[in-house]
């Protein structure tokens, strides 16, 4: 059982990473400090579905990602 988990832990954890890094970043970083933060304030954009998608798969993986790591903890 405990191989088992470590298996579904490391499979759950290269997806995570994965989903991470295809989100877009939410910030423009230093520049968009300096440069004025009204941009960011009247000129938001709308999340589309793709970004919606990521946010909900990262949230799903990273609970399934606890709950896994829980059980190996709890097991081993």
């Amino acid at each position: 059982m405990h191989t088992v988990l470590m298996v579904i832990l490391a499979v759950v954890s290269v997806l995570l990473t994965l989903v991470i890094l295809l989100q877009e970043s939410k910030s423009d970083g230093l520049s968009s400090s300096i440069a004025g933060g009204a941009e960011q304030l009247f000129g938001q954009k709308k999340s589309n579905a793709y970004e919606s998608m990521l946010h909900r798969a990262t949230v799903v993986l990273a609970v399934v990602f606890i709950v896994v790591s829980l059980a190996v903890l709890t097991l081993g």
